[in-house]
């Protein structure tokens, strides 16, 4: 596992020791921040389900300003540490030792992330609480998610699947910004 593009490409990813954790595939990487690419210029992002954190680190090596992780496991939050060191960005990150779906039902628009990602374990339905989360509060202008193919979710601006993966991205529609 490695970094794909940008200015980290080439670097080498330490994976999880932990069985249940599910890395994303470099090609579905790939494919969701290349659709992402105009979303990340100077971003804020927020990885939740962090778990090596290849998706918040593919975006700071493409652009994005910073990143926020959300990881609880022991083994992940490991090499998710491990890999924002060897990617030198520690300066540009913050790693939040919470559960996901809680942190995402925290969220409101104050919070101002340019980008969110969301990449759950396959055989749960926490997908579902943050994608429900973010409808109810818009936490970031877009949410990416990757998840099973076969877990059928709200339909997205954008839906794909690339083998058992498939990934959906959803936006919020332009407008005026809630001031409360």
């Amino acid at each position: 596992m490695r970094i794909i593009a940008g200015k980290m490409k080439g670097r080498d990813l330490l994976g999880p020791s932990d069985f249940r954790v599910h890395p994303t595939a470099e090609h579905v990487r790939a494919a969701l921040l290349d659709l992402l690419a105009g979303d990340l210029a100077d971003a804020r992002v927020i990885d939740l389900f962090a778990g090596t954190g290849a998706l918040g680190l593919e975006a700071l090596s493409r652009g994005a300003k910073s990143c926020d992780f959300v990881e609880t496991r022991p083994s992940s939050l490991h090499a998710l540490k491990a890999n924002i060191a060897t990617c030198r960005a520690r300066e540009k990150t913050r790693v939040f030792r919470k559960d996901a779906v809680q942190f995402a039902a925290a969220l409101t628009t104050k919070n101002h992330y340019g980008l969110a990602f969301a990449d759950p374990p396959y055989e749960s339905r926490q997908l579902d609480r943050v994608i429900t989360s973010w409808m109810e509060n818009k936490f970031s202008p877009v949410l990416a998610v990757e998840h099973a193919a076969i877990h059928v979710i709200p339909p997205g601006v954008y839906h794909a699947v690339l083998g058992e993966s498939a990934i959906t991205i959803y936006r919020q529609p332009p407008g005026p910004v809630d001031s409360e």
